[in-house]
This record gives structure tokens, sequence and C-alpha cells, in this order.
């Protein structure tokens, strides 16, 4: 972990509650895809957790949705301003698992931390698919960007206004090998029961502190009571007490 002042390059809207923003600072610490980060705002107690879309060099990118004071308190934010961030928490995705043909299941917000990891499965010659779900077409984004890395994508949305009806339960290849998962707990549950392979999906939960000092996100795991922000926020389908 590493406390870092990171200068905003872009921030700027994906989708009418989503943004993309980039920055520019020491992303030494951000070593797995799946991490995150946690973010000092002004007037606020508590970091905003935020996890890594993308880090190259020392360039970091950042998607996230406008949900309540601290979100959108970053939306207003401008090139040129600067962020004191808490780099290098949680464990990040393994690929060492992923076979071939990983597919990788992303809902909403949850798909962001899935292009890094696409990015490193692609640069390992693996045949990447990627089903990223939706409420409706107004909230897709990243699907042209997953598809330029030479993955397999497609897009699900509830109310079938674009791509798949339904959910990315809904759209599973007939063949893969390893899957990887991030999105809302419901979904995360859906497809730890649906895929017949071994995965690792990435939690969302509040957080205190992030560095697993508070004890605030702890889950119980087959292994015994787990810290999201420490232990996580990745965990391996089998300690999950979701398969039915």
């Amino acid at each position: 972990m590493k406390q870092t002042l990171f200068t905003i390059t872009e921030n700027a809207p994906l989708t009418p509650d989503v943004y993309r923003m980039r920055l520019a600072g020491d992303t030494s610490e951000i070593t797995a895809p799946g991490q995150f980060v946690n973010i000092r705002l002004a007037g606020l107690y508590l970091r905003r957790p935020i996890s890594v879309c993308d880090c190259e060099g020392d360039l970091l990118t950042l998607i996230y949705k406008t949900v309540g004071r601290g979100t959108e308190q970053m939306a207003r934010m401008r090139a040129g301003e600067k962020l004191d961030i808490l780099t290098g928490l949680g464990n990040g995705y393994d690929l060492r698992e992923s076979g071939q043909r990983p597919l990788l299941l992303g809902g909403g917000v949850g798909v962001p931390p899935l292009y890094l990891l696409a990015r490193r499965l692609a640069g390992q010659g693996k045949q990447v698919s990627a089903i990223l779900g939706f409420n409706t077409r107004s909230e897709v984004f990243y699907a042209d960007e997953f598809r330029a890395l030479g993955c397999d994508v497609t897009v699900t949305t509830a109310d079938g206004s674009q791509g798949v009806k339904g959910f990315v339960t809904h759209a599973l290849p007939a063949d893969f090998t390893y899957f990887f998962a991030c999105g809302p707990e419901p979904m995360l549950k859906a497809v730890s029961n649906a895929c017949p392979t071994s995965g690792q999906l990435s939690l969302e939960e509040r957080m205190g502190c992030g560095f697993g000092a508070c004890m605030g996100c702890s889950i119980q795991t087959a292994g015994g009571p787990k810290r999201v922000c420490k232990d996580g926020p990745v965990f391996k389908k089998e300690e999950l007490p979701w398969n039915a």
C-alpha cells in the first residue's frame, strides 16, 4: 500500500452517470488486475474505494458511477486537480488458473476491473470471451474497448434494448476453461451457480479503512471470516457458500 498524490488528466462521462477519470502518478504498487484504490475527498471522513480499470506506466484509469456525495464530488473535478490516493489495495485476480479460453463476466460498474484483466490475458495469447451486463442500452460502456483487445464480446441488457435480453448468465458460451466475474452480489451468486468450471469472483462491499484494520467489510467464507478489502476483494468460487 502506498499513499500518493495523483494529478487528474481527464474526467469525462461515458454514460449519464458513469465517468472515466484518468490520472498521472506513481502506480508502482498496482500489481494485479482487480485491485482497487482508496481516494480521499475534501470534507468527507471516509475515503472512497474505486476499482482499477487500467494501469500502464504512470497512468491510472478509474471508472466510477455517481451514487453519492463522494462520487458526485469526483464528477465535478477537472484536469489539473490533485487527489490523495492509497494504491495497491486488495489481492486482485490470479491469472495462472485461467486456461486457454477464460470467460469474463461483468455487471454494471463491475465491468471496469475486468478490462485490465482482459488486456493481461490477451497479452498471454488467451482466447478471451467477455459478457458485459447492463440494465438498458443507455448504460452500456466499454464494449468496444474490450473488442479492441481482441475479446469476443457479448452485451446483455435486462430490458433487451441492446444485445441479448436478460442477464449475463443468459449468454454463457458452450465452452470455456475458467471464469472471472465482478458485479453486484445477486449476479455473482447466479454466475457461481451457473458456471460449471471453477472461477474467481470480485465482491462489492462497503469499506471503512480499505486495508484490513477496521474489520467492517468482513464476510463468512468456507475458511472462516475474511476481510473483503484485505483478503479479497477476489475470492475463488469454492471459498464462497453460494453453490446450490
